[in-house]
């Protein structure tokens, strides 16, 4: 049960704390904040109003802990994830519980939520080991004009505090998809969960102080936007932002400053249907994509777009798997639930009237009870109804009939938004090329948009963020490139090269002192057969140190064929031992 067992040190009374420093708190406010069941509609937790003087002590503890965090090996940091992920695994169940009082999640969903989220901090520890274990090394001499006389040395390091704000549609699996990479990375930590969805987060937050990471390293605050809201994402002590939410990340980029933000903000995913699409897969792709979850998802269907002759035919498939939809309260797991709160309720309802004001069909009766809304499909929507751009965020999907790809993609592109589309077709050739045309960060073929899996790029255009999720691109977004340069005297092959000469000469004494040689005499002496010989010894001699320098003597001879050998070894001792030849030593 929520609250209580491992989780009772993170309330007080009725209110739960907040966590900083590796304490739970109570805020010196005095005040909290009350979080409304979208199902009862009624008080069901409350939490911590955090000050602004709160917000600092926050601030600086991260910063103490970050420096030290920074220096802990790679390996150890990876142990304490792995240890936090089987912690929050093997309490998913009172943290589904806060999920389904929160955000009326339904009871199989919240707990899928929270073992995925176990499965990608544990995975985030793996990747992360892997990408901030490599380094990378450049040489001069690969660009025009340059000797080998500089070599680079590049490697990851740490941004220093991270500041992660997640939605609260999945107010734990969107949150560690933050914590997770920030920690690999060597970061620093700080948490502010979505008022709904704030207990459950903070139960998730508990985990991670199971596992024993640092005080200081990870903090949750609690509290009003409007109180603590912009004096977070403006503090000069915060040097990254991940945030997932709507409009707000707008006005968070503009006040941010010179810091790597990572924001997605919402979509109008677009479904594009060929004429030669698979109608059932579409159907249940559709009443899938749009109404789980009751069409509260960034990855959600938001419009179709589908071709006039199939249009009917398609129709007629989603409202017959609408119809098997169960509707009711989250602890019955209904595939239906109330939506969050009673203003997105209102909005909702708002642009099912803009439709039907403008001639909308409505394919079912509109109902609804309290923020319970029934699934709706609105055919023969226009481009003038408010519904075929905004999105509702709630089980209201609208049906535009369009006569060519080429109309769909365009109203695709004409959109502010860019997260993700989808087509459906058997023309392999025809997917690719509306994925081309499609503005969007993703495109799906013949399924629904969705965010996972976890490691995959997750990013939009437009309207729809800054930057690239995915736990990789996470990792790599919270490091900065830090290089070091090593400057020679001279290039380094120059100095290989005399280092092999010299080494090459301790070979030559050692290793062919058995060789035949010639008396010594004087050229002029010698019959002109034997001076020929000479030259064509000393010749073939010189080039075999060429070889030498890199290949020591006794490799080459094992490698070489046993003929060859044979001939070789009396050319090459007669070129090296010239001094005996030519009465003079080699320099």
């Amino acid at each position: 049960m929520a609250g209580t067992g491992v989780f009772a040190e993170i309330i007080d009374g009725e209110v739960y704390k907040y966590y900083a420093d590796g304490e739970w708190k109570k805020s010196a406010s005095g005040k909290s904040v009350s979080i409304i069941n979208p199902t009862t509609r009624t008080p069901q937790y409350m939490v911590q109003a955090c000050t602004q003087e709160e917000v600092n002590k926050v601030m600086d503890a991260a910063k103490a802990a970050q420096k030290l965090w920074a220096r802990t090996p790679l390996w150890k940091r990876a142990e304490f994830l792995h240890k936090a992920a089987a912690i929050l695994k093997e309490h998913k169940n009172p943290i589904a519980e806060c999920l389904v009082k929160e955000i009326a999640k339904p009871a199989k969903d919240a707990v899928t939520e929270v073992v995925r989220s176990g499965d990608l901090v544990s995975y985030t520890a793996e990747d992360g080991v892997r990408i901030l274990g490599e380094g990378k090394l450049l040489v001069s001499d690969s660009f025009p004009g340059n000797e080998r006389s500089k070599y680079c040395l590049s490697s990851k390091v740490p941004l220093g505090v991270v500041l992660a704000i997640p939605p609260f549609n999945y107010p734990v699996n969107l949150a560690v998809s933050k914590i997770a990479p920030a920690l690999i990375a060597g970061n620093a930590l700080v948490l502010k969960p979505p008022t709904q969805g704030a207990v459950a987060a903070l139960h998730m937050i508990h985990c991670f102080h199971l596992a024993g990471f640092p005080k200081g390293l990870i903090s949750c605050v609690t509290g009003k936007g409007s109180e603590i809201g912009d004096f977070l994402t403006m503090h000069p002590g915060v040097n990254c932002i991940s945030f997932t939410g709507g409009d707000t990340g707008i006005a968070i980029s503009k006040k941010a400053g010179m810091i790597p933000l990572q924001m997605e903000l919402g979509g109008k995913d677009a479904c594009i249907v060929l004429e030669d699409a698979d109608l059932d897969l579409v159907a249940a792709n559709i009443v899938k994509g749009g109404y789980s979850y009751s069409g509260q998802r960034c990855t959600a269907v938001k419009v179709v777009l589908i071709m006039e002759s199939v249009a009917d035919a398609a129709v007629e498939k989603v409202k017959a798997k609408m119809a098997k939809l169960s509707i009711g309260p989250p602890e019955e797991n209904c595939d239906i639930t109330p939506v969050v709160s009673e203003s997105s309720a209102n909005f909702i309802e708002g642009l099912v009237m803009d439709a039907k004001q403008k001639g909308a069909t409505f394919c079912q009766e509109y109902r609804r009870e309290g923020n319970l809304i029934w699934p709706l499909l609105l055919d023969h929507v226009r481009p003038d109804m408010r519904i075929a751009w905004e999105e509702p965020f709630g089980p209201v999907l609208p049906v535009i009939r369009i006569g060519s790809a080429e109309e769909g993609v365009h109203h695709c592109n004409a959109s502010n938004f860019g997260l993700q589309g989808c087509v459906f077709t058997r023309d392999i050739n025809k997917a690719m090329m509306i994925s081309d045309a499609m503005e969007t960060g993703t495109v799906q073929i013949n399924s629904a948009p969705a965010r996972g899996p976890d490691h995959f790029p997750f990013q939009g255009l437009k309207d729809s963020g800054i930057g690239s999720q995915g736990i990789t691109n996470s990792i790599n977004m919270m490091t900065k490139i830090k290089s070091t340069v090593i400057n020679l005297p001279s290039p380094s092959y120059t100095m290989g090269s005399r280092l092999a000469k010299k080494e090459y000469q301790k070979t030559k004494r050692s290793a062919i002192s058995f060789l035949p040689s010639y008396p010594e005499r004087n050229n002029t002496q010698q019959p002109l057969f034997l001076r020929f010989r000479s030259f064509l010894f000393f010749y073939i001699g010189h080039l075999s140190e060429q070889v030498l320098a890199t290949i020591r003597f006794f490799r080459l001879v094992c490698l070489l064929p046993p003929a060859l050998t044979v001939l070789l070894i009396p050319a090459i001792g007669y070129g090296l031992n010239d001094t005996k030849i030519h009465g003079k030593k080699n320099k």
